[in-house]
């Protein structure tokens, strides 16, 4: 563990620039935490664990401390130098106040507080102060125990002395405001890996998280990586086969910017690359990641033709070709980081374009030298990928022609909606022509599409684009969605602004869910993020008694509808009625049941959806009034492809223990 700093500080009072006031944070909250929803109640927690991070980045604090406790509240404590506690000469009180009550007031604007800091427009704790129903900060600083509470980031009594110290630090306690939040349950599993993050991107530093909430299994982790990003590119290829043992590292100073860059090949076909910036995760890259990839691919090329890896008729490698089953971390330290949004998605300072090309095309370049056997199957993998990039360029090629010539009729099995207006128009993919049949027939014609696959498509984990595109399934979907596919991907040609995957709720409708999941992640990634791709929820249940018919969506919702109905004496079957009677011998068999039982209640299980009628499976599934529809996410793109790797990769171990670990918490499994 790295040693605090024993540098002279001159972290005061004066360090700290004020702008302007909270109001408006309570206002518009989504301005500065993106929602009110869950993930807007997990950005407070990194904005306060931020700070912590900025002082472990300027070398003065080795461990972060983050605790759930109970009534919704979070402690985030740090061993830093601790907030500033003097009288601030603009704002007349307190600089701790200052920070904790003035918008855009902080250490990171003068320059003098923090040379790196993560935060780029110093919001981050004065809007957790904002949004919290109540908040409390203790500080450690100069041999006493200063300390603050908050009610909606109003100061409740000014900063006092309440004991003495011999160390520093920070502690904040916060309870998120329930006037401001929809969701107020932390979830423990991403802040579990948020924080192991931080600690990859923060070497040295040791973070620990705590549960202590009621009704939760006390949990305490503690994470501490010597190896920094290094070790973050093996967590990340654990369940791959890496082309090369050697893990490459580099790390230089660049004119007050420090570029670190870590990278493996592994023998999957997809590129896994995280771009930061100051530990803040960049999503969509920005200009350390194109300096990255110009070298990269620079690079690869050079050394390819120097040792005649290359022939001199083939083409240079492209981009592409260098990137298929790259993992890779580039984390840049800077000191005035400009960010495209307060989401901080892109980075924009235009010199890490170069030193981030500089210090990797260097180090990469020396790194292959050295390791002549690595290189080699670096570029042979590299090689491959050129070779299936042409037979997919003819795939495509053939595929789009053939979409181009079939004009308006598109595939045969897809039943088209009649409105052209893409933001109104849904595309059921439905397992089987049995479903398929009862979904056409009980749709919406006028925006409702239909494309029903015949079996289980391709597992594309395993594929590459070309013998993707020669299954007819995965061909269909690509010609009816119209997009393209991989970098070739055009969401404004998207003619369904709705994709909904309907399967059946048993084990074999669970695996075409997941293929297709698979497909839409690897292949359409830009469709999931934008937040069209949809998850159907056909009930499992029908539940009748007398003339009344109810659905239930889970054996919960069942219990509940059959107490509703009084209970009594209860019929189930899991097959279809054959026919529909009459209304004359459905009164009397009704007037004979009701002599029987009063409350007698039929339950039908539904095996697929091809055992409800048309109108069933409209009324419950496709009815925009009453259907259930879950749209598909993705938050953390490491832990999706982490989950994919695992569930659909080639090696069975870490399915077999995925299995295990999660198999008592599977419900309704048909066997």
């Amino acid at each position: 563990m790295p040693k605090k700093s024993t540098e002279k500080s001159n972290y005061t009072a004066e360090s700290i620039t004020v702008l302007e006031g909270l109001d408006p944070v309570r206002k518009r909250p989504g301005m500065y935490i993106g929602s009110t929803a869950a993930a807007g109640l997990h950005h407070l927690v990194w904005e306060v664990v931020d700070n912590g991070i900025d002082e472990a980045m300027a070398g003065y604090a080795t461990a972060i401390i983050v605790k759930m406790l109970v009534n919704g509240m979070v402690e985030v404590s740090d061993n830093g130098r601790g907030i500033p506690v003097e009288t601030h000469k603009q704002t007349k009180v307190s600089a701790l106040e200052t920070v904790m009550t003035k918008l855009h007031a902080g250490g990171k604007f003068g320059g003098s507080g923090y040379k790196v800091s993560g935060g780029l427009h110093g919001v981050g704790v004065s809007v957790v102060n904002a949004l919290s129903e109540y908040m409390k900060v203790e500080v450690r600083r100069e041999g006493k125990v200063w300390m603050q509470e908050y009610k909606r980031g109003v100061p409740q009594k000014k900063v006092r002395a309440v004991g003495n110290c011999k160390d520093t630090g920070t502690i904040v306690t916060f309870k998120p405001d329930a006037q401001v939040f929809t969701e107020l349950e932390f979830d423990w599993g991403k802040i579990l890996d948020r924080m192991r993050q931080q600690s990859y991107l923060t070497k040295g530093i040791t973070i620990s998280v705590i549960d202590q909430r009621p009704n939760h299994r006390p949990k305490n982790f503690k994470f501490h990586f010597e190896g920094g990003i290094k070790a973050y590119i093996k967590a990340l290829n654990q369940y791959n086969t890496p082309k090369h043992e050697t893990i490459f590292y580099a790390e230089k100073d660049v004119n007050n910017s420090k570029v670190e860059v870590a990278l493996q090949y592994n023998d999957e076909y997809n590129e896994e690359v995280f771009a930061f910036a100051n530990n803040i995760h960049n999503p969509e890259g920005g200009t350390h990641l194109m300096g990255f990839r110009s070298a990269l691919t620079r690079v690869l090329n050079n050394y390819a033709r120097k040792q005649n890896l290359l022939r001199e008729k083939d083409e240079n490698l492209t981009g592409d070709d260098t990137r298929e089953g790259l993992t890779a971390i580039i984390s840049v330290k800077l000191t005035d980081p400009q960010f495209e949004g307060q989401t901080k998605s892109k980075l924009g300072n235009a010199e890490m374009r170069n030193y981030v090309e500089q210090v990797f095309g260097e180090a990469f370049t020396v790194f292959l030298e050295e390791h002549p056997r690595e290189a080699e199957s670096i570029i042979g993998k590299c090689v491959l990928s050129a070779q299936a990039r042409l037979a997919a360029r003819t795939a495509r090629a053939n595929i789009l022609r053939k979409g181009a010539l079939e004009g308006m009729t598109l595939p045969g099995k897809l039943a088209d909606c009649s409105s052209r207006k893409a933001e109104d128009c849904e595309l059921y993919i439905v397992e089987g022509d049995s479903a398929g049949g009862s979904a056409k027939q009980g749709r919406n014609r006028e925006f409702q599409a239909i494309l029903p696959l015949r079996g289980k498509i391709l597992n594309v984990e395993r594929a590459r684009l070309d013998k993707m595109l020669a299954n007819n399934e995965i061909k269909n979907l690509v010609i009816a969605l119209g997009t393209n596919i991989d970098e070739q991907l055009d969401l404004t040609k998207l003619r369904y602004h709705r994709v909904i995957i309907m399967t059946d709720a048993d084990v074999d409708g669970a695996h075409i869910r997941t293929l297709l999941l698979t497909l839409f992640y690897r292949h359409f990634r830009q469709l999931v993020e934008n937040g069209h791709l949809y998850i159907a929820q056909p009930p499992l249940y029908q539940i009748k008694k007398n003339k009344e018919t109810q659905y239930a969506y889970s054996d919960e919702e069942k219990n509940k509808i059959i107490k509703q109905l009084g209970g009594g004496e209860i019929e189930e079957t899991a097959e279809a009625a054959e026919e529909e009677t009459s209304a004359a011998e459905e009164a009397q068999a009704e007037a004979d049941e009701i002599k029987k039982s009063a409350a007698k209640i039929h339950i039908q299980r539904y095996k697929g959806l091809g055992e409800m009628n048309p109108e069933q499976l409209w009324e419950t599934t496709m009815a925009p009034a009453n259907r259930v529809l879950l749209q598909v996410a993705v938050e953390d793109a490491a832990r999706a492809d982490e989950t994919f790797d695992i569930l659909m990769g080639s090696d069975v171990i870490p399915r077999k223990k995925f299995i295990q670990a999660h198999a008592k918490n599977v419900q309704n499994l048909d066997i």
